[in-house]
């Protein structure tokens, strides 16, 4: 049966953009590119099935819709360029089945240029068609923030630069029926740099809170205060928070290497960022030490293990290292996440608190590493031997914060 969109890459952004697109009445076929990290529940999927979403597991009908998005997963390579396998495997079973006049969109993280110089030549090769002429080809960068009940596909922009005029507008009808805002960009490579952007201003301002947090707490100085009486400035300011490490899919690019020239603050930021878990391991040393205790053969309870608040997700959330660093120094670690059933680190299972409250008592150190909406923050500081706040959750007073 043919449908109006086919989102391949079922992850932490297709799933998003296909339940956006159910819910928007577009018959829709999921189609995965390999393993991913997004997932449904059951209440979720019965939704979108009787909404018209389809899984497809034969890739000969991704040749039968009007659209297809890519959505499929960039992570950093072990060189640490983004790898775009994923990527090039959905292209090509595209490519195979590619009719004129579909819209092909690109949605995934990349550099500048790739729609372009990668995947264009991967759709005509393999399809003898030629974009710009025989199908629309256009990049979009995705705008997912998840567990955000505040912004909706609908009331999120969505930027579009499409290979020519007509590739943007064709996109720009797609989105049209998913967002009340369509943003045209000049072109792809427009469109790509303005994700390079905004993943960049995530990370280099969390970098600069995170290095005020280690200032902050050598002055003696509440940067939490500081925080909530610079936000009140209307203009030039936008307040951020620091905290344990960066998570997330959204992964700091600073365009090294042949092509382009580096940014030498993302890098700077990146390198502050990947410190902040062996800064926590410091203070809570430096905590332990002051109660007569020591780290080795230490209780430490870590609560919230994702890498946000309020979801599963766990993508490069600071919680394995911090883990790893205090099972190095001989502690003896477990973890309390009401998203996370299991949780293991260097391929042990981490034992997990049932009752909060008795864990937290009983353990030397409790470090709340995320804030979920369920911890009762008051009542744990109350109950823990000592509480580390390393997102600046609890009451003032209450805890020592990060």
């Amino acid at each position: 049966m043919p449908a109006d969109l086919a989102v391949i890459g079922l992850g932490h952004l297709g799933l998003p953009l296909a339940q956006a697109a159910v819910a928007a009445g577009i018959s829709t076929l999921g189609y995965r590119t390999g393993p991913e990290g997004g997932s449904l529940t059951p209440a979720e999927l019965r939704r979108m099935l009787a909404g018209g979403f389809r899984p497809a597991t034969n890739p000969a009908e991704l040749g039968r819709v009007r659209t297809a998005v890519i959505c499929a997963p960039t992570p950093r390579g072990a060189d640490g360029a983004l790898d775009l396998g994923q990527v090039e495997s959905a292209a090509r079973a595209l490519a195979a089945r590619l009719r004129p006049h579909t819209t092909v969109i690109l949605e995934s993280p990349v550099h500048p240029g790739t729609t372009e110089a990668f995947l264009r030549p991967l759709l005509e090769t393999g399809s003898g068609l030629r974009a710009g002429r025989d199908f629309h080809l256009a990049y979009s960068p995705s705008r997912v923030d998840p567990g955000n009940r505040d912004f909706t596909p609908t009331g999120t922009p969505k930027v579009i630069g499409g290979l020519t005029p007509a590739c943007t507008e064709s996109a720009a009808a797609f989105y049209g029926r998913l967002t009340d805002k369509v943003v045209r960009a000049r072109g792809p490579r427009e469109a790509e740099t303005v994700q390079v952007l905004e993943t960049n201003f995530r990370h280099v301002n969390i970098a600069l809170v995170n290095e005020m947090a280690v200032l902050c707490h050598d002055l003696g100085v509440d940067l939490w205060d500081v925080i909530r009486c610079a936000e009140t400035k209307p203009f030039g300011f936008q307040a951020f928070r620091p905290g344990p490490g960066v998570g997330g899919h959204g992964i700091a690019q600073d365009l090294g290497g042949p092509s382009g020239r580096p940014l030498r603050m993302v890098e700077l930021a990146r390198q502050v960022n990947n410190h902040m878990p062996q800064y926590v391991i410091q203070r809570a040393a430096a905590l332990l030490n002051e109660h007569g205790k020591s780290a080795r053969a230490a209780r430490v309870l870590l609560l919230g293990v994702t890498y946000k608040a309020d979801i599963a997700d766990q993508q490069s959330s600071p919680a394995h290292e911090i883990a790893v660093r205090l099972m190095e120094l001989g502690a003896a670690v477990s973890y309390h996440d009401p998203h996370v059933p299991a949780w293991s680190v260097l391929g042990r299972p981490v034992p997990r608190a049932d009752s909060l409250y008795e864990a937290a008592a009983d353990a030397d150190l409790t470090i709340l590493l995320q804030q979920h909406r369920t911890y009762d923050l008051q009542g744990l500081s109350v109950k823990a031997q000592l509480l580390l706040d390393t997102r600046g959750a609890t009451p003032t007073g209450a805890a020592h914060r990060l």
